[in-house]
């Protein structure tokens, strides 16, 4: 989920970036101090969106720097246990597939793919439901929901696309003609009437 949030911190301004405006620079310092910071209850920090206020700057001995108490807002990505999730499929391995879900990317283990036996090609990366026909290749659009999140410097976010209405772009028709080949392949459209009993 993305949110802003407000944050109260000191930021350190260094020489080189004295030439520049007084904001500029501070906000280039914020840039450079928290963008890409993955933080376990934060999320990942991906942009200082705005400086709200800034205190009286210090100097101190032996470091030409100078620190600054800032309040400002950021724009966080923090993934949910439960949340749905879209995005491309970026790699295909033969344990399952990583979907770039906005900042971070996640993993759909194999196990978790489809409600059906996969199968792996690996020449052509490709994992293919033995029953169902459906597909799932790199450069796919996935829908999938968040099962599990570790975050820190190395994360790691479980997905899962075998609920009803996940996966693939295209996949609910796939299951609708299965389906439909499944019922022919039993010789009829569905059940049959209960024949009636003479009086």
């Amino acid at each position: 989920m993305y949110k802003i949030l407000t944050v109260e911190d000191k930021v350190r301004v260094p020489p080189v970036k004295f030439r520049l405006a007084q904001d500029e620079a501070i906000k280039v310092s914020l840039e450079d101090a928290f963008e890409g910071i993955i933080d376990r209850k934060v999320g990942v920090i991906l942009a200082v969106t705005e400086i709200i206020s800034i205190g009286e700057g210090r100097i101190f001995p032996g470091d030409g720097s100078i620190n600054y108490p800032v309040q400002f807002k950021v724009l966080i990505y923090l993934p949910e246990l439960h949340e749905l999730v879209k995005g491309p499929v970026i790699d295909v391995t033969e344990f399952g597939v990583f979907v770039r879900i906005g900042a971070l990317d996640g993993m759909v283990h194999v196990s978790q793919i489809m409600n059906d036996f996969v199968s792996y090609d690996q020449k052509n990366a490709i994992f293919t439901g033995r029953e169902s026909s459906r597909v799932l290749k790199e450069g796919d659009t996935a829908k999938a929901r968040i099962v599990a999140v570790s975050l820190g410097k190395e994360y790691k976010i479980g997905l899962t696309m075998r609920q009803p209405g996940l996966g693939v772009e295209g996949w609910p028709q796939k299951e609708k003609e299965s389906q439909e080949k499944h019922v022919r392949r039993k010789g009829g459209k569905g059940q049959q009437a209960p024949k009636k009993l003479s009086d």
